[in-house]
């Protein structure tokens, strides 16, 4: 019985342990996630995207830890009309994987191990695609609002990775002035979609890794 209860206390604490490492991962929108749709009609004003301006940061996460990082865009552009983005997209770099975190299992260990093949397959798979569907006006409805202040859009898009295309719906907060275009979104996508299914088993205990991964967006394109 004492051994039974051992086990038992084990399971739970793991259990609780897992669940705690989620609370404590980053939270975004829950983005919707169907199959590849057809390109917008990318009409109006061309906005080419500032490479050097803008980020895609993730946040992966396991049992009490979380793992930041970012890509760069190396290409873009938008197409605006009256004062809405009608269509676009941006490409991503993955192997500019820029971790946040420091030290020598970060860069010896964790980065190499996310560019092999278990995770974004960055020797195969050189680059990641998001190419706008749909654009239209954002509304929060009742207690599910956006964790972005200020969204006022609904973004659809067709996000490519590791040669599978997906469509994401997510809330953004999009401005258009004069001579740019910035655009914020934040949203949880599962990593399983894209062939990326490394260590999401609960059973793992310490050693799991959540299928969910949080996903930052700081875009900004300038006027040509």
């Amino acid at each position: 019985m004492k051994h039974t209860f051992k086990l038992s206390a084990i399971a739970l604490s793991l259990t609780t342990l897992t669940f705690a490492s989620c609370d404590n991962a980053p939270k975004g929108d829950e983005a919707a996630v169907t199959e590849e749709q057809s390109a917008a009609n990318a009409a109006g004003q061309s906005f080419v995207v500032d490479t050097t301006g803008s980020t895609i940061r993730f946040t992966g996460n396991g049992v009490g830890k979380n793992h930041p990082g970012k890509f760069k865009v190396t290409e873009g552009n938008l197409a605006v009309a009256n004062n809405t983005i009608t269509g676009g997209s941006f490409v991503i770099d993955i192997n500019s994987m820029d971790m946040e975190e420091e030290g020598e299992m970060i860069d010896t260990k964790l980065r190499p191990h996310l560019l092999s093949a278990d995770f974004f397959d960055g020797e195969k798979f050189q680059t990641a695609k998001f190419e706008v569907t749909k654009v239209e006006p954002y509304t929060a409805t009742g207690d599910n609002k956006s964790v972005v202040a200020g969204a006022n859009y609904t973004v659809s898009g067709n996000l490519t990775l590791k040669d599978v295309t997906k469509n994401v719906t997510f809330p953004a907060k999009i401005e258009v002035k004069d001579n740019g275009v910035d655009a914020k979104a934040n949203f949880d996508i599962d990593r399983t979609q894209w062939n990326m299914a490394y260590g999401n088993d609960k059973s793992l205990g310490d050693k799991f890794i959540s299928e969910t991964v949080n996903i930052e967006v700081d875009l900004k394109a300038n006027k040509l």
